[in-house]
Order: structure tokens, then C-alpha cells, then sequence
């Protein structure tokens, strides 16, 4: 039998009301045990709700700093690209005027060195002017000025004083020392030009190799012997007037070039091929007939026909001799200055004998014995020793149909041609008919612009 504790109960076994009792002690220490978890759990919470927002506040903090560094950076960004963009700015409206002074400077280096070159062409055009100028001043020409009043030399002066004013071409004919030249002077003079130079080229004088260098210029190098730059004459008379005396001498070869100047003021030096422009009056004369040239094939028409828009033939000296007074005073004036001797006086005995001659070299021809007489004549009286011939005893040059030495062997040499069908080497070729070198035959087939019809 169990024992039993004071309550009277069996050992081991509880009363109800005291189990329950036990129960609800049990329960309250779990209950406050578990209050006390969750009180401990709150305080942690609690605690973790405190780091939580510390921490929250940290990372808030740290945002707010990002952000003010964000917007920092972004200010120093923004500032920087307005900087860099107005820097960018500055830099491209200096590079502008870099480039704008650049190009102006290439412009105004470029018009320099034109304006250099056009005071050198200018400088060469002034020295090559001067020296030819010096050149006209040194050498006395045959006279100075037309020196008549016969109704013949009146009929000139009229058609001079119509043409002068004007810049048509003139052509003047008259026999070899008729005084072409000073003729040409006269209208030169006459003209709106007479402040320009007047350039004068005799066509026989120069050799047939330089006509081309002489009239339009040439290149340094331009052929052998070409060493140096050579205005020509046209390029030299560019506003003035140029005199091409005896044009009918000029080359085949050249007259086609010679038509373009006429034509159209334009040319080309020898040895270039940059046009050159020139504003010239040209001024030819022949004692040749040139209609005859073109006949035989030596002188061109369509040149001819531009050259001869104003004709103003020269008449012979024995066509107005009553000219002669007048002509002889004014040599015996020009050589009493020129010798030093002081001749007044010409007898009329000698003014008939010098009337009655011919006279084929015309005023050339009279001013030479007219300069002899002063040289030999003693005191002041003129005295002709020279013994001429009277108009009565020489034939009339004007009735002899007789052809010049050039005509005869152009003519000659073409007849020849045509009979040895155009053959010019060889045993019955052209050249050892005349007796001469086939390049010699050559060269004067050139000269006088012969051609195979």
C-alpha cells in the first residue's frame, strides 16, 4: 500500500484540484518564459530597428551625398561642356580668321607678285622703248619733215590730214626714195598717237631668220643663240604706231602671221605659246607692186587687201620738181649745221641743172649731192660739180616694163621647177640646172614663197 502524503493521498498521485494547480504554474512559467522570449525578441527588434535606421539614415545620408555629388558633378560637367563649347567656339572663329587672313595674305602675295611681274614686263618694255628711242634720236634721218608745195605734194598732204586722225591702216607706194618714211612720220605725228612710240621695221634689212624674233619676240631658248627674253616690235609699239617699211619683202612664211595681227591684234612670242594682245597702228609701205606679187604667188591677197585700206601713193621727185627750190635750201640748212659751213646762195643756174635731171633716186638721191655740193663747194655760194644726166637723154623710168632682179629670179626659178616636174636633186633636178645646192634652192623657194599649184 502506497503511503499517503498529508493530504491523504496515495504516494505518487496527485489530488486534481492540486494537479491543476501544478498545471497552471507549469503553464505561467512557459507563459512568462515566453513573454520573456518575446520581450527579449522585441528588444532585439527594437534594437535592429534602431541599426535599421541608423543604417537607413546612413545610406540615406550617403544617397543625399551621392546625389549633391551627382549634382556637383553634373554642374562641373555642365560648366565644362559650356567651357569646351565656347572654347570650341573661340578656337573655330580664330581658325576662320586664320584661314580669312591666310587667303588674304595668298591674295595679296599673289597681286604682288602680279604686280611685279607687270612692273618688270613694263621696266623691259620702258628700257627696250628708251634704247630704241636713243637708237631713232642717234641716227639723223634723211630729212625731217615734207618739204614741197606742188599741187602733187598738196594731193598727199590732203589724203595725210584725212587719215591721220584716224586708226585705219595705211598703205603708202612710191618709188625708193620718195620719202615713205617720212610720210609715215607725218601721220604718226598727226595722229591721236603722237605720245606713243612709232616703231619702224625696214622688212629688207633683216635677215630672213630673225624677222619673226624682231617683229613679234621670242623666248629665252627659243632656238640657238636665244639667250634671252626679246620684246618684239609689235609688243614694243602697243598703243602706238608701227611702220613696216617695204613690206613686200616680207617671207611667205610670216605674212600669214602678219594678217593675224592685222586682223586681230593678237600674236605669239617665238618659243611661247601664250597669246599676247597689242593695240597698234600699222603703217606699211612698198615700192613694189604688190598686185604683181600676188600673181606670181609671192604676195598674199587677203593680206594685201588689210594693208591697203587707205593707199596714199608717194609721187617721184621728178613728178614735182618744182619741190626742188625748196628741198635744196632745206639740205643746204640741215648740212651747214651738220659740216659747219654757212652756204646762202644758190644760183639759178644751178637750181635749172638740178631741175633738169631725172632725178631716178628721187629726194634720196638729191639730198646726197646736195650734202657732196656743201662739202666741196668754196665761199657761200652752192656749187654742183657732179655731172648728171638731163631729163632729155634718160628714158622715163615709168615706160620700161622692166622687172626687178628679185622678180626675174623668182621667176626663173619656178620656171625651171616646172620644168623638171617639181625635181629638185638629181642629175635633171631643178638645182644642178641653176647651178646651185639643192639646200640653197630650197631656201630661195622659201624665201620667195614659191608653191607646187
Amino acid at each position: 500500500m502506497g503511503s499517503l502524503d498529508r493530504t491523504g493521498s496515495t504516494a505518487g498521485q496527485l489530488h486534481p484540484a492540486e494537479g491543476a494547480v501544478v498545471q497552471h504554474s507549469r503553464e505561467n512559467g512557459v507563459m512568462q518564459k515566453l513573454v520573456h522570449e518575446l520581450e527579449v525578441h522585441q528588444i532585439e527588434l527594437e534594437m535592429q530597428n534602431v541599426e535599421l535606421g541608423r543604417a537607413r539614415d546612413e545610406v540615406e545620408s550617403a544617397l543625399g551625398v551621392r546625389k549633391d555629388a551627382e549634382g556637383k558633378l553634373q554642374q562641373a560637367y555642365d560648366e565644362m561642356e559650356t567651357r569646351v563649347r565656347e572654347r570650341t567656339g573661340e578656337l573655330s572663329r580664330a581658325n576662320l580668321q586664320l584661314t580669312r587672313e591666310i587667303e588674304e595674305r595668298k591674295g595679296a602675295e599673289e597681286s604682288l607678285q602680279r604686280a611685279f611681274a607687270e612692273i618688270k614686263q613694263l621696266k623691259d618694255r620702258l628700257q627696250a622703248e628708251n634704247s630704241y628711242l636713243q637708237q631713232e634720236v642717234a641716227r639723223h634721218s634723211n630729212y625731217g619733215e615734207i618739204i614741197g608745195q606742188s599741187s602733187a605734194l598738196a594731193r598727199v598732204i590732203t589724203r595725210v590730214e584725212q587719215v591721220a586722225p584716224m586708226n585705219a591702216t595705211v598703205l603708202i607706194l612710191g618709188e625708193t626714195g620718195t620719202g615713205k618714211g617720212v610720210l609715215a612720220r607725218a601721220i604718226h605725228g598727226s595722229s591721236a598717237r603722237k605720245h606713243r612710240p612709232l616703231i619702224t621695221v625696214n622688212c629688207t634689212t633683216l635677215p630672213a631668220t630673225l624677222v619673226e624674233s624682231e617683229l613679234f619676240g621670242r623666248e629665252k631658248g627659243a632656238f640657238t643663240g636665244a639667250y634671252e627674253r626679246q620684246i618684239g616690235r609689235f609688243e614694243l609699239a602697243n598703243g602706238g604706231t608701227i611702220f613696216l617699211d617695204e613690206i613686200g619683202e616680207m617671207p611667205m612664211e610670216l605674212q600669214c602671221k602678219l594678217l593675224r595681227v592685222v586682223q586681230d591684234g593678237e600674236f605669239e612670242r617665238l618659243g611661247s605659246s601664250r597669246t599676247i594682245t597689242t593695240d597698234v597702228r600699222i603703217i606699211a609701205a612698198t615700192n613694189r607692186n604688190l598686185e604683181g606679187a600676188i600673181r606670181s604667188g609671192r604676195f598674199r591677197e587677203d593680206l594685201y587687201y588689210r594693208l591697203n585700206v587707205f593707199p596714199i601713193t608717194m609721187p617721184a621727185l621728178r613728178e614735182r620738181k618744182d619741190d626742188i627750190p625748196l628741198l635744196v635750201n632745206h639740205f643746204i640748212a640741215k648740212f651747214n649745221k651738220k659740216i659747219g659751213k654757212q652756204i646762202d646762195c644758190v644760183s639759178k643756174d644751178t637750181l635749172d641743172y638740178l631741175q633738169d635731171y631725172n632725178w631716178p633716186g628721187n629726194v634720196r638721191e638729191l639730198e646726197s649731192i646736195v650734202e657732196r655740193a656743201v662739202i666741196t663747194s668754196q665761199g657761200r655760194s652752192l656749187q654742183v660739180l657732179d655731172r648728171l644726166a638731163s631729163a632729155a637723154t634718160v628714158a622715163e623710168p615709168q615706160d620700161l616694163d622692166i622687172k626687178a632682179l628679185a622678180e626675174l629670179e623668182h621667176d626663173y626659178i619656178l620656171q625651171v621647177l616646172k620644168k623638171t616636174g617639181w625635181r629638185i636633186e638629181g642629175k635633171n633636178g631643178a638645182a644642178g640646172i641653176l647651178g646651185i645646192n639643192a639646200s640653197t634652192l630650197r631656201a630661195r623657194i622659201r624665201k620667195f614663197g614659191i608653191v607646187r599649184q
